[in-house]
């Protein structure tokens, strides 16, 4: 099938090889503009920019798709029979939605209705929910709000946000795949979304991620792996900004001062909740490298209690 595709981030470029691996024709990818990266603030294409150049694909970089005419006859001239779109990070307007004869499907890594927008790895780890997956949808001028052609679901278990996207990954480009198959050979209905259950997947701040230990130990060890890697949940103990990676509740033990260490040792470091307790195994120092065991210097040491955002 001659296709566009559109996307950006890592999550994009597992859909992009599989769509070239099953013999599909990428006439054009679409992905947002050089941004800075690292310490140096360096220019630097986006890992999909990157992977289309090493497959010799034509690459092209709108600031906007809506607002800019000479990148929107590009497209119409590219004559894509569909464009698939991941993580692409703009919003399509109707003149790009009505270009591909077979229509633009999208893959979001949630089970629509539930998580639409911006990050919905994150927000279902969050919530507590036991499940998540992945939807591909056919795109329309709503956020999310298209009809679904295909998904599948997954387990979230005690999964960090970080490894649930490398699981969904996979999962999304082996969907594209199977879904253009059946939509190219007419078997491939479009199911309404439900009109219940809708939730909306805002965009992750730094702030959020500061931990209020006045919340139970559950809550905040979900928004430990909610948080994992990006953009972080950390805390403040004397001053110092600290991050925490990895942590279990403990159900059933004692309720003590909220944000107190309570033991410090190489087993990690249990911390007082609004209930229960929080057993951190793993925290990262302000350029330091992720460790575990007990805080650094600090082992054995009394009185210890990290800053509430609450406070």
């Amino acid at each position: 099938m001659r296709l566009v595709f559109a996307g950006t981030p890592e999550f994009s470029v597992a859909a992009l090889d599989a769509l070239v691996a099953a013999g599909h024709e990428i006439v054009g990818v679409y992905t947002q503009p050089d941004r800075p990266f690292g310490r140096g603030q360096k220019l630097t294409p986006s890992p999909v920019a990157q992977r289309a150049s090493a497959l010799g694909l034509a690459v092209h970089k709108p600031v906007s798709l809506r607002k800019e005419p000479e990148a929107l006859a590009t497209l119409r001239a590219l004559a894509p029979e569909a464009m698939v779109v991941v993580a692409y990070g703009q919003i399509l307007p109707q003149s790009v939605l009505d270009i591909p004869r077979l229509g633009c499907l999208n893959i979001h890594a949630s089970l629509l209705p539930r998580w639409r927008g911006a990050a919905p790895i994150q927000r279902a780890i969050l919530a507590g929910d036991a499940e998540t997956g992945v939807t591909i949808m056919r795109m329309d001028a709503g956020l999310d709000t298209g009809p679904m052609l295909l998904w599948e679901s997954l387990p979230i278990g005690e999964m960090t946000a970080g490894e649930l996207h490398d699981a969904l990954m996979p999962m999304g480009a082996r969907l594209i795949v199977e879904a253009l198959r059946r939509l190219e050979a007419g078997t491939l209905p479009d199911v309404p979304q439900p009109a219940e259950g809708v939730t909306y997947a805002t965009k992750l701040s730094k702030d959020e991620a500061r931990i209020d230990w006045s919340l139970p130990a559950e809550e905040i060890a979900r928004r430990i792996r909610g948080y994992n890697p990006v953009p972080g949940a950390w805390s403040l103990l004397a001053g110092e900004r600290i991050k925490l990676l990895r942590a279990n509740a403990l159900p059933g033990t004692e309720a003590a001062v909220a944000g107190a260490v309570l033991a410090n040792d190489k087993g990690g470091f249990r911390v007082g909740c609004g209930s229960d307790q929080l057993l951190v195994t793993e925290h990262q120092r302000p350029g330091g490298r992720p460790q575990g065991g007990p805080l650094s210097g600090e082992a054995g040491e009394n009185n210890l209690r990290f800053e509430s955002a609450s406070q």
